[in-house]
């Protein structure tokens, strides 16, 4: 990859528009966050690989803007590419809108494509940029034309999410979005979200790499449903069952022309975050009402069969992991090589013996060492170290079921660990404890339980640059708002208020840049609690969290008892499951301490 030669045709593009900035996101015309190969056209030009930032070309910069998830990363696969690393101090903020605002001359085009922008994200660019009088212009795909062999648009199949595992119909969910619009005085709503159409329609795809989406829009009329999707991505017998619900196929590429020729009489529905710009730009006749997606908060709140089902498979992921550290402890005591990206590839093989499975949840984050401080490290078989008798490694990894969708992260010590590592790691665990075993308020949002978790950590001087966790939809998204922890309330995960039926990740960790990662992650369904009006948080995630890094005289009674009382529950699930050699190397892993 000649990465200066691109942007070299890039700035000839640039200046043939006019353009003294142009703006390359991490997103498709879905504003999704894990993008099907034709959209990654950030990564294809930078070299970065992470899933969040933003590129901005000047003529004389380049620049690319994440987050501390990232900045390790950043930093070495920009290397040589005259790609300057900018490292946000907030996850998710807009940072470079102040550099454009200092370094851009008054009155310049800003260009970018109008498909990879969201309507909040071009509003709130042009309120804060409105002083300089630039001008924005947001028809300019100036990628397309210099990226040669660019990856088509993805056609993998479509396929029906059995009604036993989502436990309503279409027909169903369907009509409590047309009672939910109705309350909102809208009779229709456009919906862009991948996550939100796979889980209204009961289908699912493989579009997306770990991400059962298919590429589609969907458009709730007074009288009709119409699914803008390739056709010949589904089986004949699937087509007439989405005929036979009231379902109406019309070509992906239809959408803007419909959306043009929508009459007056349209009082449509949409979300200024999940639509593009572009999109939004073709309701030049409808009457709009913006508001956020109600599929959304419908898909969080996952109903009485889906929480069954994801049980069961986090009882199947349990297994999974249970075999891969067995694995991995018998490679390391019979001296057998072994590197992280090897035991990605074993921890996949262990899964897919599982029923139902259907391939990774994301790809395992496995750090040994120096690499678990890489927030979001990734093994390539080139570039993996070899995992040796000594030392921390940690293990994020989640698995995608046609019954449930996992995340769960682990940290080890592979050799004996100092009072230092020992420290740092129970300080992770009693923040992870202090959330789990909230009480709180109905109301309460993500951003005040977020606090909960990194307590223990601020009494020493320490914190972590990733928020606490996020939501986890049902065979389908890994990362799925609205709900989660996080530090700001800036995002949805920071202020949206907690329901009983969200399921959530729990996830405080520690990073000493050079050293080691830690991180200990369990999803976490949250439920009524005994007291009126409260509500609590249930651990669903069942594999033993590892005792021989906790530091035991600094945890409290209560912090005991509830390790041991989550590690009986391990053992009581998954022992059934397991073969006698199994069960005894289980029990060992859970005894009380």
């Amino acid at each position: 990859m000649d990465i200066k030669a691109h942007l070299q045709q890039l700035r000839q593009h640039m200046a043939a528009h006019g353009i003294g900035a142009y703006l390359i996101p991490s997103s498709d015309p879905h504003q999704s966050e894990y993008l099907s190969a034709h959209w990654q056209s950030r990564a294809w030009l930078s070299g970065f690989t992470g899933s969040a930032g933003i590129l901005v070309i000047t003529a004389d910069h380049a620049g690319l803007w994440t987050d501390s998830r990232y900045f390790i990363q950043a930093a070495r696969q920009l290397e040589g590419s005259s790609i300057a690393l900018h490292q946000q101090q907030i996850p998710h903020a807009p940072e470079h809108i102040a550099w454009l605002r200092t370094h851009l001359a008054p009155g310049s085009t800003i260009g970018m494509d109008g498909r990879l922008f969201s309507l909040q994200q071009a509003r709130y660019l042009e309120k804060q940029l409105a002083e300089q009088q630039f001008l924005f212009d947001y028809t300019l795909d100036l990628i397309t034309p210099i990226w040669e062999n660019r990856p088509p648009l993805p056609a993998e199949p479509i396929f029906e999410h059995d009604i036993s595992y989502a436990g309503l119909s279409r027909t169903e969910k369907l009509g409590q979005v047309r009672q939910l619009l109705a309350e909102k005085s809208a009779n229709s709503l456009l919906c862009c979200t991948l996550d939100d159409i796979a889980w209204v329609l009961n289908l699912r795809g493989n579009d997306v790499e770990c991400n059962p989406f298919f590429l589609a829009y969907l458009l709730v009329l007074p009288s009709e449903v119409i699914l803008y999707a390739d056709a010949l991505k589904m089986q004949p017998r699937l087509r007439d069952t989405l005929a036979a619900d009231g379902i109406i196929l019309r070509p992906y590429a239809a959408i803007e022309n419909d959306l043009e020729n929508l009459p007056a009489s349209i009082r449509i529905l949409v979300d200024p975050a999940g639509t593009s710009i572009q999109l939004y730009a073709c309701l030049s006749l409808a009457s709009v009402t913006e508001a956020p997606n109600p599929i959304a908060l419908q898909k969080a709140l996952k109903n009485t069969t889906e929480i069954h089902h994801i049980k069961q498979a986090m009882r199947k992921d349990g297994v999974a992991l249970l075999r891969l550290f067995r694995w991995l402890e018998s490679c390391l005591q019979r001296g057998e090589h072994c590197t992280e990206y090897t035991l990605s590839e074993t921890l996949r093989a262990f899964r897919a013996e599982q029923p139902l499975y259907r391939g990774e949840s994301f790809p395992a984050i496995i750090g040994y060492r120096a690499n678990g401080a890489i927030i979001h490290y990734r093994p390539e078989p080139d570039h993996a170290a070899a995992i040796q008798p000594e030392g921390i490694l940690l293990l994020d990894s989640g698995g995608q079921y046609l019954d449930g969708t996992t995340d769960i992260t682990r940290t080890i010590p592979l050799g004996l660990p100092d009072a230092e590592q020992k420290r740092h790691y129970t300080l992770v665990l009693k923040g992870h404890i202090a959330l789990a075993d909230a009480r709180f308020p109905e109301g309460t949002v993500g951003m005040q339980l977020d606090t909960l978790a990194r307590l223990p950590l601020w009494k020493q001087g320490l914190s972590y640059g990733h928020g606490t966790g996020h939501g986890v939809g049902f065979f389908l998204g890994v990362h799925e708002g609205p709900n989660g922890f996080a530090a700001s309330a800036a995002t949805s995960r920071g202020n949206t208020p907690f329901q009983a039926g969200m399921l959530t990740s729990n996830e405080p960790g520690f990073y000493l840049e050079g050293a080691y990662g830690i991180r200990i992650e369990n999803l976490v369904l949250c439920v009524p609690a005994p007291e009126d009006g409260f509500l609590q948080f249930e651990t669903i995630s069942l594999f033993p969290i590892d005792t021989r890094l906790i530091e035991p005289a600094m945890l409290e009674e209560t912090e005991r008892a509830w390790l041991n009382d989550y590690h009986q529950k391990v053992f009581e699930q998954l022992a059934p499951l397991l073969h006698p050699d199994e069960q005894a190397w289980l029990r060992d892993q859970c005894r009380p301490i």
